[in-house]
C-alpha cells in the first residue's frame, strides 16, 4: 500500500510541476538526441575508414576505448574550464560516452558482411566505393543500428549527470530529490527517463526497419 501511495504521490508532483516538467524534460530529450545524432555522424564514418585501414583501426579503436572507460563526470571536469556550465558541457561529455557503441558495431557489422558477397560484387566490377555503399553498408544497418540504441538508452541515463554542471534536465528533480530525501520528485523525475529510454530504443528500432526495407533489392551484387 505504501508503494503505490508513493507512485500516487509522484505523479501528483508531476502533475502540479507539470509546466517544469516539460521544460526539464525538453532540456533531456535534447540533449540525448544531439549527442547520439553527433556520435552518428562522426562514427559511422570513422567506423568506415577503421574497416578499411587496419592501422587507422587501430588508432580510432584505441581512441573510442578510452573515450568510454573515462567517466562522464571526469570528462564534465575536464571541459569544464573551457566551455563552463550548461548544455555545452553536458554534451561533450554526454557524445563522447555514446561514441563507442556505435563505433564499435559499425565496424564489427562492416566486417562480418560475407566475403563471398564482396567477392561476387568486385568480380562483376564494382568499385569498392559502390561496394561499401551498395553492399556493405545495407547489410551492416542491424549491427549498426544495435549500437546506435545501446548509445541512446545510455545517453538517457548518463544525460541526468548533466544537473552537476547545470546542464538541466530531469536529472534535477532526480538528484534534487535524492538530496532532499523527496521519493515523489525523485520518481519523477525518473520514470519519465526510463519510459523515454524505452521510446527511443522504439523509434530507433522503427528507423532501422524502414531502412531495412529500403535497402532491401541492394543487398545482392545483382541489384546494383
Amino acid at each position: 500500500m505504501a508503494l503505490i501511495d508513493t507512485f500516487v504521490a509522484s505523479y501528483q508532483y508531476l502533475v502540479d510541476n507539470f509546466d517544469e516538467f516539460l521544460g526539464l524534460l525538453t532540456e533531456h530529450l535534447t540533449l540525448v538526441l544531439v549527442a547520439v545524432v553527433l556520435a552518428i555522424t562522426i562514427a559511422v564514418p570513422l567506423g568506415i575508414l577503421a574497416e578499411r585501414h587496419d592501422r587507422a583501426k587501430a588508432i580510432i579503436m584505441s581512441v573510442g576505448n578510452i573515450s568510454q572507460t573515462v567517466p562522464t563526470l571526469a570528462i564534465i571536469a575536464l571541459v569544464f574550464p573551457l566551455l563552463g556550465l550548461g548544455f555545452l558541457p553536458s554534451l561533450v561529455g554526454l557524445f563522447t560516452y555514446a561514441l563507442l557503441p556505435i563505433l564499435t558495431n559499425t565496424v564489427t557489422g562492416l566486417e562480418n558482411v560475407n566475403e563471398s558477397t564482396v567477392e561476387a560484387a568486385r568480380g562483376m566490377g564494382m568499385t569498392e566505393g559502390q561496394i561499401m555503399r551498395k553492399i556493405k553498408l545495407p547489410l551492416a544497418i542491424p549491427v549498426i543500428f544495435a549500437g546506435i540504441r545501446t548509445s541512446a538508452v545510455l545517453s538517457v541515463g548518463t544525460a541526468y549527470l548533466a544537473f552537476f554542471i547545470g546542464g538541466g534536465g530531469l536529472g534535477v528533480w532526480v538528484i534534487s530529490g535524492i538530496s532532499l530525501f523527496n521519493t515523489p520528485q525523485l520518481l519523477a523525475g525518473a520514470v519519465p527517463g526510463a519510459l523515454l529510454a524505452v521510446g527511443l530504443d522504439s523509434l530507433f528500432a522503427f528507423i532501422e526497419r524502414q531502412l531495412t526495407g529500403e535497402t532491401h533489392a541492394t543487398q545482392s551484387p545483382a541489384a546494383g
